[in-house]
């Protein structure tokens, strides 16, 4: 088995890369990098190369173009190539194997990403700002109203067994008509409810994929995703995003489709996690289009769907809508995001058989879903709640977002970053410094993040933090207040050391 996992060609890193690194800059064989210093054509490369793989656009086990390809691509001479990738070697982010070509790497040493960050407790949260988890409070008077619901609803079922694998009817034929008023004519054959989004995923890779096989993932990508694509043995093959909000970059999914032929793709169409990005009507269709002819099972997580901010935005097709039938979409649902994650119901729509063979091997798993929140979101859905909830979680989501993002311009002025139109997620650039070295002293000053490195695989996105909009107002100044104090220690100094890359430190 090869060891890279997806492959960058030749036009595509060239155009990563960017016009600077040209024959004509080869011919004057100097670069201006950092601080006016003069550095060979070589050196710029390789440097750039290795930006690049650091903040993700290119992503870790990524096998490179032949060294020829990228000379001819770039326009400069094989020498310059074969010098860049040289000292990329020798800085450890560039590997190489006869007959397997050269791939990138991390050097050893640099952080390896983990889960997610798990909540604080309460008795904690009061001290310390908790941006760990893009998750908001229940929203009241709903949740009570739903769980009075559901209670009355129960006596019926509490006279049964109380397993249904496959959910409640009542609540398969409830999301199945959701589904058809979005567009998608769903019977309660093609949904099955589960234990929250993360349960769905991982009955659909038990089902799908076998250990050791690759899955395309979008990089970043949502961290307890991945960590669970890690533990179930998959080899897991990054696709970069398209800078800013763009969305997909095509080009590169068709290449990672084609060359590494992985069993299953899983993304985020819809307020990308951590990006915010709302992939285009164009995207998902080409996107459908490359995983059918590839033969790759293409999972949509659609949690953050309904949390579209801005009125101004003109919603895409869901991503089933291009596969009616189910037979190459799976999509995946959940109350988390939309209504509370307090309340761990998710489902499954796909094609009938999938389904029956999801519902088959639940019983090596959990079993089934809890009745009485199955009941709660039904009622929900059934009583209008639910679109009067998201609607309310929608207001509190954008005035988060609007109180965080005008608190950290005003004490963050050099992070960047791109305002998403909808989801709860900001991914921040952090200003050259290190993400991991932010998140550590932050929390030490009372605000929590995690860092980019989280939402990556092997490392990369040191240079990020996620900030979800989990608070406004007096806090999220505060938290502002907090972060770029943190800020101001790394860049002095004065944080305590972290195990990342020298070569990336500011």
């Amino acid at each position: 088995m090869s060891p890279w996992t997806s492959a960058v060609g030749a036009p595509q890193l060239a155009r990563l890369l960017g016009p600077e690194h040209t024959r004509d800059a080869e011919a004057a064989a100097v670069v201006s990098v950092t601080g006016g210093r003069r550095v060979p054509a070589y050196r710029s490369l390789a440097d750039r190369v290795r930006l690049l793989v650091l903040e993700g656009r290119v992503p870790v086990a990524a096998r490179l173009p032949a060294e020829r390809e990228l000379a001819a691509a770039l326009g400069v001479s094989r020498t310059t190539v074969a010098a860049a990738y040289e000292a990329l070697r020798q800085e450890g982010f560039l590997e190489s194997r006869r007959g397997s070509g050269s791939w990138t790497a991390m050097p050893a040493g640099s952080p390896l990403p983990t889960r997610g960050l798990d909540p604080l407790p309460p008795e904690v949260a009061r001290s310390v700002i908790d941006l760990g988890c893009a998750a908001l409070p229940a929203p009241e008077p709903w949740l009570t109203r739903a769980m009075r619901g559901a209670l009355e609803e129960l006596p019926p079922y509490a006279h049964t067994h109380g397993d249904y694998p496959a959910g409640l009817p009542a609540l398969r034929q409830a999301l199945a008509d959701r589904y058809t008023a979005r567009g998608i004519p769903t019977m309660p054959e093609q949904i099955m409810v589960t234990t929250g989004a993360m349960g769905a995923v991982a009955a659909i890779c038990r089902l799908f994929v076998r250990h050791g096989e690759r899955v395309a993932v979008e990089s970043p990508s949502y961290a307890n995703i991945l960590q669970l694509l890690r533990e179930v043995g998959t080899r897991l093959a990054p696709v970069a995003m398209a800078p800013g909000l763009a969305g997909w970059d095509l080009p590169a999914w068709r290449q990672t489709l084609r060359d590494a032929a992985p069993r299953m793709a899983y993304v985020v169409a819809d307020f990308h996690n951590p990006i915010g990005s709302l992939a285009t009507d164009e995207q998902r269709r080409q996107l459908v289009d490359a995983a059918r002819s590839a033969g790759t099972v293409l999972v949509v997580d659609e949690t953050m769907a309904e949390l579209h901010l801005d009125d101004e935005v003109e919603l895409p097709r869901p991503v089933a809508a291009l596969d009616p039938g189910g037979s190459t979409v799976v999509t995946v649902g959940s109350a988390s995001k939309s209504f509370w994650a307090g309340l761990r119901i998710g489902w499954v729509r796909a094609a009938p058989d999938v389904i029956r063979s999801l519902v088959a091997a639940r019983a090596y798993a959990d079993m089934g879903t809890p009745v009485v929140e199955q009941l709660a979101v039904g009622w929900l859905l059934a009583t209008g709640g639910w679109d009067e909830a998201t609607e309310l979680r929608r207001a509190q989501a954008r005035e988060n977002r609007d109180a965080l993002v005008a608190a950290v311009r005003r004490h963050l002025p050099d992070w960047e970053f791109a305002v998403p139109h909808g989801g709860l997620t900001l991914w921040a650039r952090t200003g050259g410094l290190s993400g991991s070295r932010i998140a550590e002293t932050g929390e030490r000053l009372g605000v929590r993040v995690p860092s980019g490195p989280r939402f990556g695989v092997d490392g990369a996105f040191e240079g990020y933090v996620r900030l979800p909009f989990t608070v406004g107002g007096a806090v999220a100044e505060k938290a502002a207040t907090r972060l770029a104090a943190a800020a101001d220690l790394v860049a002095t100094g004065a944080a305590v050391e972290a195990q990342v890359p020298r070569s990336y430190v500011a």
